[in-house]
C-alpha cells in the first residue's frame, strides 16, 4: 500500500539590500566571493575568463575616454536596483556624483548606460538580468555577445521589458541612446 504525503510548500527566505551588505560587513561573504544579489537571492557569479576579462578593459579604456567627464564608469561594481537586487554588471556608465559613489552604491537615477559581457554566460544574462534591469528601468543595457560577434543595445524599458532592441555587428558603429557622446566602434568592444 502506497503512502501519500501532502506536499508542504516551500518558502524561500529572500534578502534585503541591507541584509546583503551586512553579510559582508560581518564576513559571512567574504570580499573576494564572487557573487551578487538578484531578486532577493545571493547568486553565485560566473567565472571570469580571458576573453571577457579583454572586453572588459577594452570598454573600460574607451568609455573612459569617449565620456570624460560627463560621465563615471564602473567596473564590476555594485549597483542597488530597489530592496532585493544588487548585481554587479561588467561595466556601469553613471552620471558623476560629488562623492564618486563613496557614500552609497549607484541606484538607477544614477545609470546612464549598464553592459553586461557574455560568453558562458549569454542566457543568464539575457533571461536574468535583462529583466531585473528593464524592471530598474534602466534606460539602455548593452549585452556583448562576444560568441556571436555582436552587441545588443537594449532600450525602452516597459513592464519589465526591453521594447527597442538595436543589433550591431563588426564594422558597424554603437551611439548610446542615453549619453550620445559614447559613439563606439563594435570592433573596438569586441577585439
Amino acid at each position: 500500500m502506497a503512502v501519500q504525503v501532502a506536499a508542504t510548500p516551500v518558502t524561500r527566505r529572500r534578502f534585503t539590500v541591507d541584509e546583503y551588505e551586512r553579510m559582508g560587513a560581518a564576513g559571512i561573504l567574504l570580499e573576494d566571493e564572487r557573487v551578487e544579489l538578484i531578486d532577493g537571492e545571493i547568486v553565485e557569479m560566473s567565472p571570469t575568463g580571458a576573453p571577457p576579462a579583454a572586453c572588459v578593459k577594452r570598454l573600460n579604456r574607451l568609455l573612459g575616454r569617449l565620456a570624460g567627464d560627463d560621465a563615471l564608469i564602473g567596473v564590476q561594481d555594485p549597483v542597488r536596483l530597489g530592496r532585493y537586487s544588487q548585481p554587479q554588471p561588467d561595466i556601469a556608465v553613471l552620471q558623476p556624483r560629488a562623492d564618486a559613489d563613496a557614500t552609497a552604491h549607484p541606484t538607477p537615477a544614477d545609470i546612464f548606460l549598464l553592459i553586461e559581457v557574455a560568453d558562458a554566460a549569454l542566457a543568464y544574462d539575457r533571461g536574468v538580468k535583462l529583466p531585473l534591469y528593464a524592471r530598474a528601468e534602466l534606460p539602455e543595457v548593452w549585452l556583448v555577445d562576444l560568441a556571436g560577434g555582436r552587441i545588443e543595445r537594449h532600450t525602452e524599458p516597459r513592464d519589465g521589458a526591453y521594447r527597442r532592441v538595436d543589433v550591431a555587428t563588426r564594422g558597424e558603429t554603437l551611439v548610446s541612446a542615453a549619453l550620445p557622446a559614447l559613439i563606439v566602434p563594435v570592433d573596438a568592444i569586441l577585439g
